[in-house]
């Protein structure tokens, strides 16, 4: 008997702790999911949300969402996030807010990039979700639905198709494809392709791009155009990874796209120092004539030289008693080498002139002591009495 009573009150002693555990489970999911603010306003750009999706947003750009909000807990480390939803592509941030006190009220600003995926459509819905929350408690704002629609004016710039390496001297082409992702149509777009490193650039005419609302298939109108245009890097340019810049322009618009590519030099340097002239190289598939122009007093044997493509001239350097002093070598405008020449011969020249004038000044100065002492009387002798003893 004392037997039974003992197991029934294991029995009563474990549902108990049964029911505890529950109880405690129970509370701590409650107060683990139990709200921690109420949302009182949220704004986008400045427009008070009023539940019947009014506020329209663009495309791309960046918007700002403020949220205020009343702690209805007392609570510490408290987070927010704001997130744009579309049925591709997110966007999302979030802040820090601290600690939070029951009955006050706070405000926040976010700042997120609406994400673009509009394909087929000038506009469509996006949806808004704000959560604040921390270790204990949260709440999760209903989705605000936002229109969001193209930019006025917009084009995209869908491929920049060239080689990733060029080599130096080279003429390559650029090939362009352009689309409106606007809401409106692009009218006389100018494409410019350049490497601002290397001063170097080409300007195109791409036409007009109709708006979405405009294209079909049946009229020839188009949405796309595609074009070509051509750039030269500089036989002299350093090998090395440069920016190619893509800028896109009409009077409503300008912007632009950059692609990193690689130039190589193999080639040649265009000037080349040999005793006392120069080779003049031009290793390129054109003319080119260069111009060049020595420190006074030197002077060269032509001062504008035309090298034909692939060959080579030489030029005499004539010193002219000059002792140390440079040759440049210009192309066009560009300064393709300077070489410094040294004049043995005046320097050999001018070391004999002053141990020429060294010796000179010794031998004046070895003949006058030699007149003094020629001149110079001899002192007449002493003379002696004589002693007699």
């Amino acid at each position: 008997m004392e037997k039974l009573q003992t197991m029934d009150t294991k029995k009563i002693l474990v549902s108990f702790l049964t029911i505890v555990s529950v109880l405690f489970l129970a509370i701590s999911i409650s107060a683990a999911t139990s709200e921690l603010v109420t949302v009182k306003s949220v704004e986008v750009n400045g427009i008070v949300e009023s539940g019947n999706n009014s506020i329209s947003v663009v495309a791309g750009e960046k918007v700002s969402v403020q949220i205020i909000f009343k702690a209805l807990e007392n609570a510490s480390d408290v987070r927010m996030k704001a997130e744009l939803q579309g049925t591709k592509l997110d966007s999302q941030t979030e802040v820090f807010v601290g600690d939070v006190e029951t009955g006050k009220k706070y405000i926040k600003t976010l700042n997120l990039k609406v994400p673009y995926e509009l394909k087929d459509e000038v506009s469509n819905d996006l949806f808004l979700n704000v959560k604040i929350w921390n270790g204990d408690f949260k709440t999760e704002f209903d989705e605000v639905v936002l229109r969001v629609q193209r930019a006025s004016y917009n084009v995209g710039v869908m491929s920049i198709g060239t080689s990733q390496t060029i080599n130096a001297g080279e003429t390559f082409p650029v090939d362009i494809v352009l689309k409106n992702v606007g809401y409106n149509k692009l009218d006389d777009l100018y494409v410019t392709v350049k490497i601002a490193a290397l001063n170097v650039k080409a300007r195109a005419y791409f036409g007009d791009l109709v708006a979405l609302e405009d294209y079909n298939s049946n009229n020839k109108k188009d949405d796309t155009v595609r074009g070509r245009l051509f750039l030269e890097v500089p036989y002299n340019a350093a090998a090395g990874i440069y920016t190619l810049e893509v800028e896109v322009s009409n009077n409503d618009l300008a912007m632009n796209e950059v692609k990193q590519i690689v130039v190589k030099n193999e080639l040649p340097e265009s000037v080349i120092k040999s005793g006392n002239g120069l080779i003049l190289v031009n290793p390129t598939n054109k003319l080119k004539v260069y111009k060049v122009i020595p420190e006074s007093p030197a002077t060269v044997s032509e001062s504008t030289i035309v090298v034909s493509a692939g060959s080579s001239r030489a030029v005499t350097v004539n010193p002219n008693s000059a002792e140390n002093f440079s040759v440049n070598v210009f192309s066009g405008e560009n300064l393709v080498g300077t070489v410094g020449f040294t004049n043995v011969e005046s320097k050999v020249t001018s070391s004999i002139v002053v141990l020429t004038v060294i010796l000179a000044i010794i031998f004046i100065v070895l003949l006058v002591v030699l007149v003094v002492l020629l001149t110079k009387k001899p002192e007449k002798d002493e003379e002696f009495s004589e002693s007699y003893y």
